[in-house]
């Protein structure tokens, strides 16, 4: 039995116990009739004697035409809401006998919807659920005027005033659809109105100015307002009004609040706004007593509080100082008590007395048991192994209950980089404050972990060419399980990357893998690495690579990196050993002129980094991160006698030709008192061992300056960089190896003798080196520098940060500098670059991203005014 069918019984059945105690009464000049037969007709989908039996008429009944009981038939039938039209008619009559027909128009049933003039399909979906249009729904003028009117004041909500909702029905010609409509709802919003003019009535203690400014996100119409919109907002407005009062309680104004607001519509796009306001007294703050409290003394709890007698009353900081639901991390009395395993603890403000301009206020604290953890659980990993996961958490099972390792482990988690930072949530399940106990839930939502990086692309002087994977969820244990291939054993949280890069003048290849927990049992990351480069020397101004010039290195890297407790949970202490190998063959540049030899370098790098980003990894919104670094290889010169200042004096280091005698630089034989230094020869054994010191520090800051809802956060990103490469030995003196190139997007970054490539916007790749003092003239791009900085302040907005992909938009200014030396450095005197960016983020694929860098000033030992623009690509990186 259909639903709809077994609905018309029951209200066939209601209608039958009423009709029974029903009398007939005849209506105006009714005449009674004896019922013939009944017949049915019109457009419907119900049985002729289902509704005929709904009816309650049968053949040899009596009633008056027109009559009250046929006139009850037609309302009931009018009451199902199932017909669109409903009409009796006699159509035939012999004698008191009458024959009737019954023609009945059912409501068509809903086929299909679609919506036009909006844009986003989201938005569609959402009109359609709200509006419960469904397919079968019977399409009454009910629905289509309740549709029309929600559609209209949604839209006029959100202030698009001039909204005009359309719904036409085509009937479906399809036979086997019978008596079904298409319906077509055309929604025109117009333009959203905007906001002319805020005026303030019955302010005296705080001007207009304030008052406007109190209002975050209700403004008035200005030609210079970017970041602030005019446009008006229903829910920011109400929101405001809010925000309005608290300004003035925060400056002592308790019994303020707002008498009146008016809109006032002046045109189609513009209204105004008028906002009547009782300021009330000013107020201070009397005695603060504390009842209830057990666990913190009265005198530690008024430290806390941070609030005393005679100060000014701020009724909002006087609540945030109590309890912050918006700030898990904020420093009041309901923390500390949480944070101490009182998660049922309640707080109860109370003015106890108010005498001229003072309050007296009683902080009414129930304490509750201490709160226990039951049961900690994981929900939605799916390809993540439980114990990767259970690892992180800074919560057991047994232990007292502290609000802030729930966040920090919210943290935690969402550092992982294998789930949607948005979207972790951790929920109590059965919190019992009898028991004082509570299990605690962690939802997550996996996201693609492992990334591809196909590119081509111009970068650094030549085309480049690069094939990435990387497994950043990766199981080596799964390597000798056939069904863990899906397509790669995944889950342990280990990582695994390829890489192969080529261009024009080199070729690398890569292969890394990380465990972040050694042993499984401690947060002791060990990684290794190995890596092959063949490089030519490539001549950057006519952009050839000579082939028959090349160095090959040969790298192997071990380290070990441990997450500390104290005095910060947030900082990590790394170890690194390395070993790199470099084979020169006929690569003779202004560093290299031991062309034909090699160098060895062994080095040991330790590091300290602090990183409290927050959740999301992608698109900081608050915290920082900072790291140290200092490479350093042994100090051979020590221990090894030689005396690198006089190696010119000695046989094996002077210059000869080809029969082993000493000549001159100008080829001549010469005695050995005239010999001189072959400074190939000194500088191989200077380099045999690379023999040096390198430090590096990093800081990223990051805050947010305005909240427009729903993560919409624009946030500033400040950064700083140093780097420096020294030497302890001077006649020795810094290799040729190991230093910095300023300039460009680093997409043609690549790890070859140990270079740091450092990324500045709105000039080209490598070309910021310092200027060669012998000449003034530009250093080649492949001497490097040993000292750098770099300042940068980027702002960023994010235009989606879902699971399959994150994008914001951004602006930055920045500036950086390279020298040889200390006695040249300024770090106010830098190559300064503007521009604006996108960046997406895709799981599989990693960062994207394009910048417009505009540099105002030339590259070193080039003349004339501004560089000018640059585009820079960017893949796999972030700046």
């Amino acid at each position: 039995m259909t639903k709809k069918l077994f609905t018309f019984i029951i209200l066939s059945f209601a209608f039958s116990i009423s009709a029974l105690a029903q009398q007939d009464i005849a209506i105006g000049n009714g005449k009674k009739y004896t019922i013939g037969d009944i017949k049915v007709t019109g457009t419907t989908s119900f049985n002729e004697q289902t509704v005929i039996s709904f009816t309650r008429l049968k053949k040899g009944d009596e009633l008056y035409i027109p009559g009250e009981r046929l006139s009850n038939v037609i309302k009931k039938l009018w009451d199902l809401d199932l017909f669109s039209d409903i009409n009796f008619y006699i159509t035939n009559v012999n004698g008191n006998v009458a024959d009737l027909e019954l023609e009945i128009k059912e409501v068509p049933q809903l086929a299909e919807i679609r919506i036009k003039g909006v844009k986003k399909k989201r938005k569609k979906e959402e009109l359609i659920e709200e509006n419960k249009l469904k397919p079968g729904l019977k399409v009454t003028e009910n629905v289509i005027t309740t549709t029309k009117n929600y559609i209209e004041n949604k839209y006029k909500k959100d202030g698009y005033f001039n909204t005009k909702v359309a719904i036409n029905t085509i009937p479906v010609k399809d036979t086997a659809k019978a008596n079904q409509v298409n319906m077509v709802v055309n929604v025109d919003k117009g333009d959203r109105v905007k906001i002319k003019d805020i005026e303030f009535i019955g302010n005296e203690k705080l001007s207009d100015g304030k008052l406007r400014k109190a209002l975050k996100n209700t403004k008035e119409k200005r030609f210079y307002r970017f970041w602030k919109r005019s446009k008006f907002n229903r829910e920011d407005y109400a929101e405001d009004k809010e925000k309005l009062v608290n300004k003035y309680k925060e400056k002592g104004y308790r019994d303020a609040r707002l008498l009146s607001d008016t809109l006032i519509k002046i045109d189609k796009k513009n209204i105004a706004l008028k906002l009547e306001i009782a300021e009330g007294d000013k107020y201070y703050i009397g005695d603060i007593d504390f009842v209830g409290n057990s666990v913190y003394t009265d005198d530690y709890l008024h430290r806390v509080l941070g609030i005393k007698k005679g100060d000014t009353y701020n009724g909002v900081l006087l609540n945030e100082r109590i309890e912050d639901p918006q700030d898990p991390n904020a420093f009041n009395v309901s923390s500390i008590y949480k944070n101490n395993g009182y998660l049922f603890s309640m707080f109860n403000l109370v003015e106890t007395n108010v005498y001229n301009d003072t309050i007296d206020f009683e902080l009414r604290i129930t304490e509750g048991k201490e709160a226990y953890f039951d049961e900690i659980r994981i929900v939605g990993n799916n390809r993540t192994k439980d114990h990767v996961i259970y690892r992180q958490l800074l919560t057991k099972p047994g232990q007292k209950y502290n609000q802030q390792d729930v966040v920090s482990t919210v943290r935690e988690l969402g550092a992982l980089g294998f789930f949607d930072a948005e979207q972790l949530s951790p929920e109590f399940v059965d919190p019992d404050p009898q028991t004082g106990t509570l299990s605690l839930e962690y939802n997550v939502v996996e996201s693609g972990a492992s990334q591809i990086e196909l590119q081509g692309g111009y970068g650094g002087g030549g085309f480049i060419g690069t094939l990435g994977l990387s497994f950043n969820n990766f199981s080596i244990e799964g390597l000798f399980d056939k069904d863990a291939y899906k397509p790669v054993p995944m889950g342990d949280g280990q990582r695994l990357s390829l890489r192969a890069q080529a261009s024009t003048y080199y070729q690398t290849y890569s292969l890394s893998f990380m465990e972040p927990w050694l042993g499984g049992k401690k947060p002791v990351q060990f990684s290794t690495s190995f890596s092959y480069t063949r490089q030519f020397l490539y001549d950057y101004r006519r952009r050839k690579a000579n082939k028959d010039k090349s160095f090959d290195i040969l790298g192997i890297s071990v380290g070990l990196a441990k997450r500390l407790t104290t005095p910060d949970p947030y900082l990590t202490v790394s170890h690194t050993v390395g070993f790199q190998r470099y084979d020169l063959n006929n690569y003779n540049t202004g560093l290299f002129t031991y062309g034909n030899g090699f160098s060895n370098n062994f080095s040991y790098t330790f590091g300290i980094t602090r990183d409290n980003r927050g959740v999301n990894q992608i698109f900081p919104t608050v915290g920082s991160l900072f790291s140290l670094t200092a490479k350093l290889t042994p100090p051979y010169s020590l221990w090894n006698g030689t005396d690198y200042n006089s190696l010119a004096n000695k046989r094996e280091f002077q210059l000869e030709n080809e029969d082993g005698k000493l000549i001159d630089r100008n080829g001549n034989r010469v005695l050995p008192q005239n010999a001189v230094g072959d400074q190939s020869k000194i500088d191989q054994e200077k380099y045999k061992w690379l023999e040096f010191y390198k430090v590096k520090f990093n800081g990223d800051w990051y805050t947010t300056l305005a909240n427009f809802g729903q993560s919409k956060n624009l946030v500033l990103r400040t950064n700083a960089e140093f780097g420096y490469l020294g030497a302890y030995n001077n006649d020795r003196g810094i290799p040729p190896f190991e230093r910095f190139y300023l300039g460009g997007d680093g997409l043609g970054s690549y790890s070859l003798d140990g270079r740091e490539t450092i990324r500045l916007r709105g000039y080209p790749n490598n070309s910021l080196t310092p200027l060669d003092r012998t000449s003034l003239s530009q250093a080649s791009n492949d001497d490097g520098a040993t000292i750098y900085n770099k300042f940068s302040l980027e702002l960023r907005f994010p235009i989606t940060l879902k699971p399959s992909a994150s994008i914001y938009a951004l602006t930055f200014i920045e500036g950086g500098a390279t020298y040889d030396d200390f006695k040249d450095y300024n770090p106010f005197q830098l190559n300064r670059s503007a521009g604006a960016g996108l960046r997406i983020f895709m799981p599989a694929f990693g960062l994207l991203g394009i910048d417009f860098g505009y540099g105002f000033d030339p590259i070193p030992g080039e003349s004339g005014g501004a560089h000018g623009w640059e585009t820079h690509f960017i893949i796999g990186q972030q700046f």
